[in-house]
């Protein structure tokens, strides 16, 4: 069917609280590129942007955040990447909206992946927004912010305004959430019923927003993809008094004020290399959230906010995840069931092996036991408890486990992003999705359960079996695969022997090689 672009001087056109913004009309979609949300000096909150005359061409992708280091590509059939234009003016949002005529539809905010430190809002190519919009008839919006050491870098011991300067990504988070608020709706959105969410450290985000009261009545709802990494993505603890120090006498300026107008290559290149003596020591380095005034804190430690218990959420991760990164010496394929447990056996142990063969085969009597080797414990461990204190909370959550093998190598356990192109309907982007007769049914499975959940707040669809909301006893996961079941607890005896036992042989595997993606 031939798809109609229109781009023109009326197509397109919204007015928003600082001026008109012009984007383009294309498959039956209006799409809005980089417009800029707020502005703000280094190290300090959020501003509003300055009304503009005329009309801002919001038809380009607006600037991504800085990088610490320019990694070296690798691992593109496992995660598509891309990369683009980076300068700190990088507070810009994008648009996709099924019609700009009034009608309230969900809004869908992604919140992108890579820690607090990394990542944009275009760099994986699954977070395309065009199907999510199309297909769902919602709008979809993915933000830039500002990361790293410019976002969370804590220097209020140099003075009152850089009070929360540790917590400057996440101010910005907020402001866009404001702008989504206040302009929204012009775009064919309803302001109140946004849903944040978002994969890896996107997720974190979503829980750091729900433990910040500057966004409280800014989101109705949140999906949190693999983001519950307890410890790697723990809240920063100290402040930041030796490390703005270090980075003056790496830097050679006096002044903390100077931090603020060195060359961003200079500032990068200094943190990178006194960091690591810092972080030997114990001391505070940034690169996370920082519990103050502004945020509360990781909510398995202090608590959920009651402010926001109201907020239903789907959590979930994927079977794999890091681990599935890893090598494996073994072919799955050709292995009988006998051989894998043999394999694990031989790895951990013949005793210590036992009883996490049995609770293994319990949890997952559908997998060779060889796929022990690449399983997740890292975030799944954290999340069991995550969800069963999410489960206290009056809005419901619903959990989710991705466990639907790859067709990659002859079939790979999943992998941490795999499960992207499933929830924005954009498995035909990934080529390593494409399983006739499952990846469809699969992704159908998903997507229409993450509309149903931004439309009413509960996951339940014709798509899926019956999926109760989990309380603190029982958690209901829907465990997604080639056949997709509501299992309770499942795998709560599982993952506990799974870390003690697998942690010692997942350090050295990973000591051989390291994974093909880091975030």
């Amino acid at each position: 069917m031939e798809k109609k672009f229109i781009y023109d001087e009326q197509t397109a056109v919204v007015d928003t609280d600082k001026g008109k913004v012009r984007g383009y009309f294309y498959d039956d979609m209006y799409i809005f590129k980089g417009i800029p949300y707020a502005k703000a000096k280094r190290f300090h909150a959020p501003e509003p942007v300055e009304p503009w005359e005329g009309v801002f061409q919001a038809t380009s992708y607006g600037y991504v955040c800085p990088l610490m280091d320019l990694g070296k590509p690798g691992g593109e059939l496992m995660v598509p990447h891309r990369f683009w234009v980076m300068n700190e003016d990088c507070q810009n949002l994008n648009v996709w909206s099924p019609g700009l005529d009034g009608e309230k539809r969900p809004v869908m905010v992604w919140l992108h992946g890579g820690g607090f430190f990394a990542g944009s809002s275009i760099e994986q190519i699954a977070y395309e927004g065009e199907n999510m919009c199309k297909l769902g008839q919602v709008v979809v919006v993915s933000v830039n912010h500002r990361l790293n050491v410019l976002g969370y870098c804590d220097l209020s011991p140099f003075g009152e305004e850089y009070a929360n300067s540790g917590n400057a990504g996440t101010d910005d988070l907020v402001a866009a959430l404001k702008w989504i608020h206040d302009n929204i709706e012009s775009f064919g959105g309803d302001p109140e019923n946004v849903t944040i969410f978002g994969q890896s450290g996107g997720g974190a985000k979503v829980t750091t927003l729900l433990q910040t009261p500057a966004a409280d009545g800014l989101f109705a709802k949140g999906i949190n993809m693999s983001g519950v990494l307890g410890g790697l993505m723990a809240d920063c603890t100290g402040n930041g008094e030796k490390l703005g120090k270090a980075l003056m006498e790496e830097l050679k300026v006096e002044d903390v004020k100077a931090l603020e107008t060195v060359p961003y290559d200079a500032l990068a290149a200094a943190y990178n290399k006194v960091k690591p003596a810092l972080e030997k020591a114990g001391e505070y380095v940034g690169g996370a959230p920082y519990k103050n005034g502004f945020y509360a804190g990781d909510p398995v430690v202090n608590g959920f906010r009651r402010e926001t218990e109201h907020v239903p959420m789907m959590v979930g991760s994927v079977f794999g995840e890091f681990g599935s990164f890893a090598p494996t010496p073994y072919k799955k394929a050709e292995m009988t069931p006998e051989a894998g447990a043999a394999y694990v056996e031989a790895e951990v142990g013949k005793e210590e092996s036992k009883e996490l063969l049995d609770l293994f085969r319990k949890a997952y009597p559908e997998r060779n036991p060889v796929d022990i080797m690449t399983m997740d414990f890292m975030f799944r461990g954290p999340e069991i408890e995550y969800i069963k204190t999410r489960a206290n909370c009056s809005g419901g959550v619903w959990p989710y486990l991705f466990n639907l093998d790859m067709n990659f190598d002859g079939g790979r356990t999943p992998w941490h992003c795999a499960d992207i192109p499933y929830f924005f309907h954009n498995t035909e982007l990934a080529p390593y999705t494409q399983e006739q007769g499952v990846t469809e049914r699969v992704e159908k499975l998903i997507f229409d359960s993450v509309m149903a959940f931004a439309r009413t707040g509960n996951p339940q669809n014709p798509e899926v079996p019956n999926w109760p909301v989990s309380t603190p006893e029982t958690e209901y996961t829907l465990v997604i695969g080639k056949e997709s079941e509501v299992k309770e607890n499942f795998d709560h005896e599982l993952i506990p022997v799974l870390g003690k036992c697998m942690g010692p042989v997942l350090a050295r595997m990973m000591a051989k090689q390291k994974p093909q993606i880091q975030h």
